[in-house]
């Protein structure tokens, strides 16, 4: 006889499977870990029962694939439903035996039993246009067969079966093609690798092999041959005294296929409050589309081996986006459909020693491996950089010390640790922006720095200088740009004779100033060779003014610039002749100065027309 499912409306039925769930092929988990809970309850029972005599190594899971018959059987050989059972678990939606068994022995033992919500068997109904359920409980003499069509309601009847557990068996939907996969033996295979590798019972299945005809080279023929599909134990849930690097490795490899080793592994065990197993991949290099808006950052997320979430992103920030492995926890606490979290305190526990642990490896790395923290650099320096200043610099403070920048000094990459406890006495971290080092090095400005004898760091990268400016300082010192005005190196006496001839020349200055239309005109002594150089002042430095204005908007960012002239230099000379002389020519001389130094920085020349001309008159003279 049909009977009615014991929940308020079919409707409620519909909504189990066709929108709790969002992707048809978990049902095998949700069926295997049905399967595995039952196992767990009779191996508990047979801990605490001296009566019951089974073995752990004669439990198992088996799949059976019938192409014929359209049929997909999931057996184990675990507790068994009696029908009072099958009557109360399986017709009754959201009625969890899982459940009730593990709160009736929370106070005994902690057990590790998968369900929880008792909608997970019902996930079978996506791809089974049939579901009949044989089972027989331990010790019982009956066996019987609960069967359903889906929202019209299930029967029970009394069967036969030899031996007790449970075997669900699902007849594969044929109204559209979508559903013969789940008759492929290898897609059958793939799935339980993907979500259930690591339930702690072996799954086992009748496999197709090919071997050599005996006697015929080259020839093959077919057989059977029972496999256990899953991994059972996973990596990151062994002793790491029992791991070689080279499983780690192998690991990496195959998880997430990576042919090239990483630069380290992160292998956590944490118990106490929170219990959690974790396995973190450092990689040697970027995926090749981690820079796009197509990549998607996250960790495996696993519940007690189970296959939760393909990328949790919850469990890493955006700047260690990079990161690889897995996280494995039977305290999370997971929605409904076990597809997805629920935000939680647990989660969120975890995710922040990751982060910690991330970090402490990584500098490490930085102390004493210094070959493969800067192939690391190289990958991943700029997701660093980014997050530096992403957030209004909320995580300045987490990533400084992993920062580095080219030494003038060096000649290589240092750490900003690195630049400080070799210039103790600095009041300032200096520093400049450019497109390559040698280009920096070049810098009118550099030159004049390094000659004091000063180390200046090289910004090479387009975020280098907004990332310096979120910092602001580091233990204590400033962040100084020496293309700016506020660069202080001169003894008292320097600068006062230089406000005087400054002071000297004011109409001349203020005449070149209006010519050009520059925020200051002025003499300065901190120059080389070169006869000028731009400086700015303010927030917006010239090399800050080049990278937004190549940002894909409508606004025009303009530093505020200051023309500089070498007092040394003969050309100071020159136009204090011309200003007395000719100021028509001081004009156009003043014009091709603050283009050199426009090029000098790299800013393009507002008439370059007009420019080469007075070059040309000028030679031609």
């Amino acid at each position: 006889m049909k009977k009615e499912f014991k929940a308020e409306s079919k409707r409620l039925m519909e909504l189990m499977i066709n929108s709790i769930y969002t992707n048809k092929e978990i049902f095998l988990r949700e069926v295997i870990s049905n399967a595995s809970d039952a196992i767990d309850k009779l191996h508990y029972k047979s801990l605490t029962d001296r009566k019951i005599k089974v073995k752990k190594d004669d439990f198992a899971i088996f799949i059976d694939i019938d192409k014929e018959n359209r049929t997909l059987t999931i057996s184990d050989n675990g507790i068994g439903m009696t029908k009072e059972e099958l009557e109360t678990n399986l017709g009754t939606i959201a009625k969890s035996g899982s459940f009730d068994f593990k709160n009736d022995n929370k106070k005994k033992e902690n057990i590790d039993i998968i369900g929880q919500f008792g909608v997970g068997f019902y996930s079978a109904f996506m791809v089974a246009s049939k579901v009949e359920v044989i089972s027989k409980a331990f010790g019982s003499e009956e066996a019987y067969s609960w069967v359903s069509s889906g929202i019209d309601g299930y029967s029970i009847k009394k069967c036969s079966k030899e031996n007790y557990g449970t075997d669900i068996v699902l007849t594969i939907k044929d109204d559209d093609k979508e559903y013969d996969k789940y008759l492929e033996e290898y897609n059958i295979k793939s799935l339980i690798k993907k979500y259930s590798d690591y339930i702690t019972y072996p799954i086992k299945m009748e496999v197709t092999k090919t071997k050599e005809k005996e006697g015929q080279e080259n020839e093959f023929e077919e057989y059977k041959e029972i496999e256990v599909i899953n991994s059972l134990v996973p990596l990151w849930k062994r002793n790491k005294k029992d791991i070689k690097q080279e499983d780690y490795d192998t690991f990496y490899s195959d998880k997430f296929f990576d042919y090239e080793k990483p630069l380290t592994q992160i292998h956590t065990a944490a118990e106490g409050t929170i219990e959690y197993n974790s396995l973190i991949y450092i990689p040697s290099h970027a995926a090749y589309d981690y820079y796009s808006k197509d990549y998607e950052k996250g960790l495996q997320l696993y519940s007690n081996g189970v296959l939760i979430m393909e990328k949790c992103a919850d469990l890493v920030p955006d700047y260690f986006s990079f990161v690889k492995g897995v996280v494995d926890s039977p305290d999370l606490s997971l929605n409904i459909s076990r597809e997805t979290l629920q935000q939680n305190r647990v989660l969120k526990t975890i995710a922040t020693n990751i982060e910690k642990r991330i970090k402490s490896e990584l500098l490490e790395m930085q102390a004493k491996k210094e070959v493969d923290y800067l192939k690391f650099w190289e990958a991943f320096g700029m997701q660093i950089k980014v997050g530096v200043y992403n957030d209004f610099g909320m995580n300045k403070d987490k990533l400084q010390d992993l920062l580095m920048f080219y030494s003038s000094k060096e000649e290589k990459l240092i750490t900003l640790a690195d630049y400080v406890k070799r210039n103790k006495d600095y009041k300032d971290i200096y520093y400049a922006c450019g497109n390559t080092t040698e280009q920096i090095a070049m810098l009118p400005q550099v030159e004049a720095v390094v000659a004091k004898g000063k180390e200046v760091l090289y910004c090479t990268d387009y975020v280098d200088e907004f990332v310096l400016k979120t910092l602001m300082k580091y233990e204590d010192k400033d962040f100084k740009n020496v293309c700016s005005d506020n660069i202080d190196l001169d003894s008292e006496e320097e600068k006062e004779a230089l406000k005087k001839l400054n002071e000297k020349s004011k109409e001349m200055l203020d005449l070149i100033k209006d010519t050009i239309a520059v925020k200051e005109v002025k003499f300065t002594n901190k120059l080389k060779n070169h006869p000028v150089c731009l400086t700015s002042v303010g927030e917006i430095s010239v090399e800050m003014e080049k990278v937004m204005n190549a940002m894909p908007t409508q606004e025009n960012i303009n530093a505020e610039k200051i023309l500089e002239i070498n007092e040394n230099h003969p050309i100071a000379k020159k136009i204090q002749d011309l200003y007395k002389k000719d100021k028509e020519q001081l004009k156009d001389y003043s014009k091709v100065l603050y283009a050199q130094a426009r090029l000098i920085e790299g800013l393009p020349i507002e008439n370059p027309t007009e420019i080469t001309n007075l070059i040309c008159e000028m030679i031609a003279k």
